[in-house]
C-alpha cells in the first residue's frame, strides 16, 4: 500500500479507535463508536481497498476524477467510497477525503458526544 502514512494519521485524530473485523478482514477506524474509514484486506492480509464516507456529491465528483475511486465496496454506494491502495489518488487528496469522512461521522453524533470527543466538556 502506497499510503503508509494513513494509520498514524488516522490514529492521530481525536478519539479515534482502531479494530479488526475478523469476519470481513477489515481494519476499521472509529470515532465515537462509528466507523469512518476501513482498510479492506485480502486473504494474504494485503490491502485492496480503503473505504471512507463522503457527502454524495463529493463522492461522485472524486469517482469521476480517478478511476481508482469507486462506489463503496460492500457499503452503501451513495455515501461510501473505496479507493485502491496502490492507485493514482494523490496523498493530499486522500488525506482530505479521510478528514472529511472523520468530520462527517463526527457531525452525525449527538452534540453531547461531539463535545466529549472534542474536549469541550
Amino acid at each position: 500500500m502506497r499510503y503508509d502514512w494513513m494509520d498514524g494519521y488516522l490514529l492521530g485524530k481525536k478519539s479515534v479507535t482502531k479494530d479488526i473485523q475478523p469476519d470481513w478482514n477489515w481494519i476499521r477506524y472509529h470515532v465515537g463508536g462509528k466507523m469512518f474509514a476501513a482498510v479492506c484486506l485480502d486473504d494474504a492480509d494485503k490491502p485492496y481497498y480503503i473505504t471512507l464516507k463522503l457527502e454524495p456529491l463529493e463522492g461522485e465528483f472524486w469517482r469521476g476524477q480517478y478511476e481508482d475511486v469507486i462506489p463503496g465496496y460492500y457499503m452503501n454506494k451513495v455515501h461510501w467510497n473505496s479507493v485502491k491502495p496502490d492507485g493514482a489518488v494523490p496523498d493530499d487528496i486522500l488525506r482530505d477525503m479521510l478528514d472529511k469522512s472523520y468530520d462527517l461521522v463526527l457531525r452525525g453524533l449527538s452534540k453531547k458526544k461531539q463535545r466529549e470527543i472534542l474536549g469541550m466538556e
